[in-house]
């Protein structure tokens, strides 16, 4: 049997293990600083869960093998600037932005984006990295070091942060789980919760987005798009081309979890329907201790990532899901966690439907 190898051996590559085991895959992450000689066979798969490496002899090894998923895909979404410009070409809603280049001033992003204007890394950069905000009021100007290397974006007054997770096979057959609301504390993803009847409305759209994309990339397997809802309308914030971090609550809230979607999709098995099994919500554990007296909550599934704690990082996440509301409502009064999390779980519980 083929082996399914993994660029990257984080917890995204540990839960796309964990998801082709019951289906008797054999999937393999690799770490991006590996120097050992892999021993790929010519019919093994090769997917990602990451859009950019550094150059080792593993990733050498894994980014030319011919059956690479997306391969031509990942360097297009990584860099924001081709992300973008896919973006306009397919006419999909994002916020204004252009490109800063070595002549680019302050005076002309205030006069053309506004007087809030927030300037992205065009590549890296993730929770709040590699961003760098100009408030004309502030006088700020664009530093030397990010002129050619950033992509400036107008300031969006959002009203919620929203994401789809949808998935595509190789003979185009697309599914989607449902929009997931999400709350993010200094650019980091704090909380996620779906499915939100209240965002049903928005869901046709959303999935039109994803998929007139996923079907111009040709694209197999699991993506993400993050956007901010602006009343009834969406604009396309970010893309990740793999499994993503909103879509955790998918693993004890649908039949099928994002996971095991992706490990389907790019190995060729045949989809599964995004059906959900009760109301779900999400909880990122960020530079925190384990505690496994959190296993005492009823409804409540752990997922540590055996890392290092430390300040800003991500190390677990906490899931929930049951029918009864009230048993959510009780796990966010019974969980104890410091500062920024009151705040992310006072969102959570006030964005919980309400019993009927």
């Amino acid at each position: 049997m083929s082996v399914l190898w993994v660029l990257g051996a984080g917890q995204l590559g540990a839960m796309l293990k964990q998801a082709g085991t019951p289906l008797g895959l054999d999937v393999r992450p690799v770490d991006i600083e590996s120097n050992d000689t892999l021993a790929l066979g010519e019919q093994d798969i090769v997917t990602a869960e990451r859009e950019e490496w550094p150059e080792t002899v593993a990733t050498k090894q894994l980014a030319t093998h011919g059956n690479f998923v997306n391969l031509d895909t990942f360097p297009q979404l990584a860099d924001r600037l081709t992300q973008k410009q896919w973006l306009d070409r397919l006419n999909l809603a994002t916020a204004p932005w252009f490109p800063v280049e070595q002549d680019s001033t302050a005076e002309l992003a205030y006069k053309t984006l506004g007087d809030r204007v927030l300037m992205k890394r065009r590549r890296g950069g993730y929770d709040g990295k590699g961003q760098y905000w100009l408030k004309e009021a502030e006088g700020t100007h664009i530093p030397d070091e990010w002129k050619g290397f950033a992509i400036a974006e107008q300031a969006i007054n959002f009203d919620e942060e929203v994401s789809l997770v949808g998935v595509r096979g190789k003979n185009g057959e697309t599914h989607f789980y449902p929009l997931t609301l999400n709350l993010h504390i200094n650019g980091i993803l704090y909380a996620s919760i779906s499915p939100l009847e209240r965002l049903k409305p928005l869901q046709s759209k959303a999935e039109t987005m994803l998929s007139t994309l996923m079907e111009a990339l040709d694209y197999v397997g699991v993506m993400a798009m993050e956007c901010f809802r602006i009343g009834d309308d969406l604009l396309i914030n970010e893309l990740a081309p793999r499994v993503h971090n909103s879509g955790h609550w998918t693993q004890a809230g649908a039949h099928v979890c994002q996971f095991e979607n992706h490990v389907r999709a790019v190995t060729g098995l045949p989809l599964a329907p995004a059906v959900v099994k009760n109301q779900s919500m999400m909880v990122n554990l960020i530079g925190v201790d384990l505690d496994y007296q959190w296993l005492n909550i009823k409804g409540l599934e752990l997922y540590w990532y055996k890392k290092e704690v430390r300040p800003g990082r991500k190390v677990g996440h906490l899931n929930f899901c049951s029918g009864d509301l009230s048993v959510l409502q009780e796990a966010l009064s019974t969980l104890h966690l410091a500062e920024p999390y009151p705040e992310a779980l006072s969102w959570l519980a006030k964005n919980l439907p309400t019993a009927q």
